[in-house]
């Protein structure tokens, strides 16, 4: 058991080849295995291990705040998305054919309540039982690019420096320098300017883009000012994700087969 779990371990965390798995047992442990021999162990313990999932998925579904995020993985060649859903003690990952609701609910489930902070992705919101909040992080970086390349159009400046000022809020009130009075006070005052700064119009076709989107996410933006527990980004999907991109690239992209994503 212990020689299959340094195996998992070599393989799905750090993308070491079932082939270098192998020589590696036999130079250093003494143990001769062949590849074939090590992915049907890897399979066992992932047929061992769903009972463990499955409790990990239902906590997940169970948790007042899930951040998901998603990412290309192949499997056989084809597109398909690996999916992370991250709660502050729990993350589960799922592979899917697709980007879409279906594959998000796979997990969460349809009437998912609590709340999802997430980047601005339209699937998302479909789950119209849950609260939002949306990536905050997201929204500065899509302000910076246009300031870049519109420097003339004034609304990517003046959203970013609402945005900038919900953060600093936060970071106040969690300092104890701003009273939650204070907070729901320049909060009211911090909605009433982006909304009047969505209300002018732009004639640079990405600017009215960024706004249309804006206006879409409007009330999933200041989420975290109304609840402090809430993030106002998505990373801890972010950073869920980046061991599983390492992976990726090391070991080809993906999966070979479905057996396979399933075991991953």
């Amino acid at each position: 058991p212990q020689a299959i779990a340094f195996a998992v371990t070599l393989n799905k965390q750090f993308g070491v080849s079932f082939g270098k798995i192998a020589t590696l047992f036999h130079q250093r442990l003494g143990l001769t295995l062949t590849r074939g021999a090590i992915v049907r162990a890897l399979h066992r313990t992932a047929r061992q291990a769903a009972p463990t999932y499955e409790a990990l998925c239902h906590t997940v579904r169970g948790s007042p705040m899930v951040t998901p995020d998603e990412t290309g993985w192949r499997v056989g060649g084809r597109l398909h998305w690996l999916w992370a859903f991250a709660t502050p003690d729990t993350t589960v990952y799922a592979i899917r054919a697709g980007r879409g609701f279906p594959e998000a609910a796979s997990i969460l489930g349809a009437d998912f309540g609590g709340v999802l902070v997430r980047d601005g992705w339209a699937p998302y919101r479909q789950f119209t039982r849950a609260a939002h909040q949306t990536c905050v992080a997201h929204l500065l970086r899509r302000c910076r690019l246009l300031i870049g390349d519109h420097p003339r159009a004034p609304l990517p400046a003046e959203v970013h420096t609402v945005l900038r000022g919900a953060l600093a809020l936060r970071d106040r009130f969690q300092a104890g320098l701003v009273s939650a009075h204070g907070v729901a006070s320049e909060r009211g005052r911090l909605i009433s300017r982006l909304g009047a700064v969505l209300g002018r119009s732009s004639t640079v076709a990405d600017v009215e883009r960024f706004a249309a989107h804006l206006t879409g996410e409007f009330s999933a933006i200041f989420s975290f000012l109304f609840d402090p527990t809430l993030d106002a980004t998505n990373w801890r999907a972010e950073q869920a994700l980046r061991p599983a991109v390492v992976t990726r690239k090391m070991a080809g992209g993906g999966n070979r087969s479905p057996r396979g994503a399933a075991t991953q």
